[in-house]
């Protein structure tokens, strides 16, 4: 646990240093008061100029305690590219938690301020997101206990195009039929839906009881648009679990966008009956299609691609590999390099050799020297007396 409280207080302090925080007051006219947001922006961007790029969206409810591990968490998964650059916003409800998340208990349905507070971030917060940054499609909500509960009613609302796309349910005290209105949507969903319910051994008894009886039942759902992950930690009190469980959130929901794994590579890449370099593009054009992100493709991934074209030993694939790489990085060696080996490897040496001289013009990347390529179109030169 001291660990546990050392490295967030390690990630807020970076935050503080490295990310912008910024508090604003809207005057809800559903509401009929003011309400103050937190908004952290990413890393080297100005929040009051339009930087041209368009980031991800996480929402946390009860701002006042929530935000602050939650934004951090999300700074330092950024930083290491494990997920997108995000703008986290914090909604605080300290004063009004009671009532903002009332519903009725015999529908277990938002009512009174309950059902003003949905639609104070539906009609006005989001609104002023949308015009105030630049958003991508990809949204996250998070909430803990009552307002886990809440964010659930969210994802049950009935849209063409969901609003949000990634719910974060952590301890949740559910309203006496969530369960079942959850249970109904998951096998439904023609949308990609991302949920992640997590838990402790040392959470409120019946919290506890109703997750794992939820996720148990999550778990069986066959839905290719379902993403579903469920944890239940070792030790965290109900208070302390958001710490210990909103990083796996984050990992189960950005899997895909990560950089390719040791995992990944022998238990998935090595395994392919297809095409190593079809799997590196299908990857890619999920995270387009999920998050709404058209990432560069990263050297790890392209080094781990061609370690498995190498240990299959079937090289036509590394021709494909070596025209998405001058595509990705037109001005560096990686490409013409991959090119060069796919012509020795098929036994094309006059080719490879111009190929390898070809390359030696191009700057260095991903452990491919300018000496590498030097060294290989000599020993060709040497073998084949051109």
């Amino acid at each position: 646990m001291k660990n546990i409280c050392f490295l967030l207080v390690a990630i807020l302090a970076t935050v503080q240093i490295t990310a912008q925080t910024l508090y604003k007051n809207i005057e809800s006219s559903i509401l009929g008061e003011t309400r103050e947001l937190k908004i952290q922006v990413p890393r080297g961007h100005d929040a009051y100029e339009n930087d041209g790029k368009k980031y991800p969206l996480v929402v946390v409810l009860d701002g006042d305690y929530l935000f602050e591990p939650v934004a951090g968490i999300v700074d330092y998964y950024s930083f290491w590219d494990d997920m997108p650059n995000s703008i986290v916003v914090g909604i605080n409800q300290s004063k009004t938690r009671d009532t903002d998340l009332l519903y009725d208990e015999r529908n277990s349905l938002p009512m009174d301020e309950g059902q003003q507070f949905f639609s104070f971030v539906m009609e006005e917060v989001l609104p002023y997101l949308e015009k105030n940054f630049n958003l991508e499609k990809f949204k996250m909500m998070v909430g803990h206990g009552k307002s886990a509960n809440y964010v659930n009613y969210f994802m049950l609302k009935a849209e063409k195009t969901p609003t949000f796309q990634s719910f974060v349910v952590l301890g949740p005290d559910f309203a006496p039929d969530m369960m079942s209105f959850i249970t109904d949507v998951a096998p439904k969903t023609e949308t990609k839906l991302f949920y992640y319910l997590a838990t402790s051994t040392n959470d409120v008894p019946e919290i506890k009881t109703n997750t794992e009886a939820l996720a148990a039942t999550l778990k069986t759902v066959d839905n290719k648009n379902f993403f579903f992950n469920a944890d239940t930690f070792e030790g965290p009190s109900h208070y302390s679990l958001p710490a210990h469980s909103f990083a796996k959130a984050l990992e189960n929901t950005f899997f895909v966008y990560q950089p390719i794994s040791k995992k990944e590579y022998t238990d998935v890449i090595l395994k392919l009956s297809g095409s190593p370099v079809e799997y590196l593009t299908e990857k890619y054009a999920t995270i387009e299609d999920l998050f709404g992100i058209k990432k560069q493709i990263l050297i790890n991934d392209f080094r781990a691609i061609y370690a498995a074209i190498r240990k299959s030993e079937k090289w036509e694939p590394l021709e494909e590999l070596s025209k998405i790489a001058k595509k990705e990085y037109p001005d560096h060696i990686i490409g013409p390099y991959y090119m060069a080996r796919y012509y020795e490897e098929i036994g094309e040496p006059k080719k490879a050799y111009k190929a390898y001289q070809n390359a030696y013009i191009f700057e260095e990347i991903g452990g491919i020297t300018k000496d590498e390529v030097l060294e290989k179109a000599d020993q060709l030169k040497a073998d084949f007396g051109f």
